[in-house]
């Protein structure tokens, strides 16, 4: 089930906002827990039960590291909940991945007469619960955080059902006092479903048609395709990605905010980069922040020298890309995201790098990151390298885009909204907004939702890129 679905926003929401608002209070934490594996099981059915009770042992490994004095004891209690999490995650995420590369190199060299293919089915958002739970447990070993008291709110942590399937990444400090205890205050109902509404507009309305442009010439006869088509393909999904992924995590916050947490952030106009620095603290931010946290730092960060630093980022960004997914080309991606913030840390303090106008740095940066979008798009790199070619040496004689009915308006649309910073924010300070003023705008908000279940019941095409991370 995805948010975006007819089932999610006909039936299961209204029906979740029901249950939970309709019983007291102290129920809403149970009946949201229930909730949300419901959720879950409905897209994955097959691991529920290997992820509650992978879960359930967890919250009791770093109960007992809680509990440990002895900086031994605790040492292997945070080992064992490692293993178990980073277990899971490399199981069902790695596993056919390495195996069929080492047996692929094995048949080149002779040794094997075909290489092996294991079909391990991936549980839906496998990589954004493991860091979750990592994040729980080093911060538990850390002294940042106390543990929770009861296993069901672990549970809900975990399961919580409008981040665990793409985040963002919900620290545990930052929502630990609301899972405890939160409130049930009308503005956040109002707030939320504005945020969602927002987000699901962003999803259904800019990066399904761009979805469907990039799909139709990514995905097809690369022979026939023309230089100015292989650029309306890759210009068309660098607006899908970041529709797509930032429209979930839209509603993702405002579902959050409607049931009275509060999420952070995750995208800022990451396309308004003035370099790849920048827009790796704009995109996907709490995966950032999270990598610098719990694997940059911890590998010694910037405080080593330059060479450590360096060495460092390039690690964190192949692991970056190996979490998106479990293919080399992802790995290609990390590598070159991770080169390109060396190249700018080696050159950022010479006179004629801060001299470079910003009207400069802007569309270079931009193109850099629609350039690294090729190989996060493209698994085969024999079809990387052909679509590369198009990109810079494909036929202009053909000047037709191939873009159908209003598929031009809606790519112009992504690209303008794209590219500007001055969005009105969505967050109401202090939370004294008058009633009028929010009823004004849920009424806007209930506008987009009807625009966007118009154009989903008549388009079967309704993905989401980052489900399968």
């Amino acid at each position: 089930m995805v948010f975006s679905s007819i089932t999610f926003l006909l039936f299961f929401l209204p029906a979740a906002l029901l249950l939970y608002f309709g019983l007291p209070k102290k129920w809403q934490n149970p009946v949201l827990l229930l909730i949300s594996i419901a959720f879950y099981a409905w897209g994955a059915p097959k691991f529920v039960f290997i992820l509650l009770l992978s879960t359930y042992i967890d919250y009791h490994l770093v109960n007992a590291l809680h509990r440990s004095t002895k900086d031994r004891r605790r040492k292997s209690w945070l080992s064992l909940s490692i293993l178990l999490n980073l277990g899971l995650l490399f199981y069902f995420k790695y596993t056919g991945f390495f195996v069929e590369s080492i047996s692929a190199m094995l048949r080149n060299w002779g040794i094997l007469p075909e290489a092996l293919h294991l079909n391990i089915l991936l549980p839906i958002g496998i990589s954004f619960y493991t860091f979750q739970t990592l994040t729980y447990s080093i911060d538990v070993y850390r002294r940042k955080v106390k543990p929770l008291e009861k296993a069901t709110d672990y549970l809900l942590y975990i399961f919580l059902f409008p981040q665990m399937i793409a985040g963002p990444i919900v620290r545990f400090s930052s929502i630990a006092k609301e899972i405890r205890e939160r409130s049930r205050k009308s503005v956040n109902l109002f707030v939320g479903f504005e945020r969602f509404a927002l987000g699901l507009a962003k999803k259904v309305l800019i990066a399904n048609p761009c979805g469907g442009i990039a799909d139709r010439f990514i995905d097809g006869n690369l022979s026939e395709l023309s230089g100015p088509q292989a650029w309306i393909g890759i210009i068309a999904y660098t607006m899908q990605i970041y529709f797509d992924f930032s429209g979930y995590s839209d509603m993702a916050i405002g579902l959050g905010r409607m049931l009275g947490f509060h999420f952070p952030e995750n995208f800022n106009h990451p396309y308004t980069s003035k370099s790849i620095t920048e827009f790796w603290r704009r995109w996907h931010i709490t995966l950032g922040a999270w990598m610098r946290d719990y694997l940059y730092i911890p590998l010694g960060g910037n405080q080593k020298g330059p060479r450590r630093t360096y060495f460092n980022l390039w690690v964190v960004f192949l692991a970056s890309g190996l979490w998106h997914g479990a293919a080399w080309n992802f790995v290609l991606w990390g590598a070159l995201h991770g080169l390109l913030l060396v190249i700018e840390r080696l050159f950022k303090h010479h006179s004629w790098a801060l001299r470079i106008p910003n009207f400069i740095k802007l569309p270079s940066t931009f193109f850099l990151v629609m350039m690294a979008w090729v190989l996060f798009r493209i698994e085969d790199f024999s079809r990387i390298s052909d679509y590369y070619q198009l990109l810079f040496s494909g036929s202009w004689q053909n000047l037709n885009l191939g873009l159908k009915n209003f598929e031009s308006v809606h790519l112009s649309m992504a690209i303008l909204l794209s590219f500007l910073p001055l969005v009105p924010s969505l967050r109401i300070k202090g939370g004294r907004e008058s009633f009028p003023a929010l009823l004004g705008r849920s009424v806007l908000s209930l506008t987009f939702v009807i625009l966007s279940l118009s154009w989903i019941s008549s388009s079967g095409f309704n993905p989401f890129i980052y489900f399968r991370f």
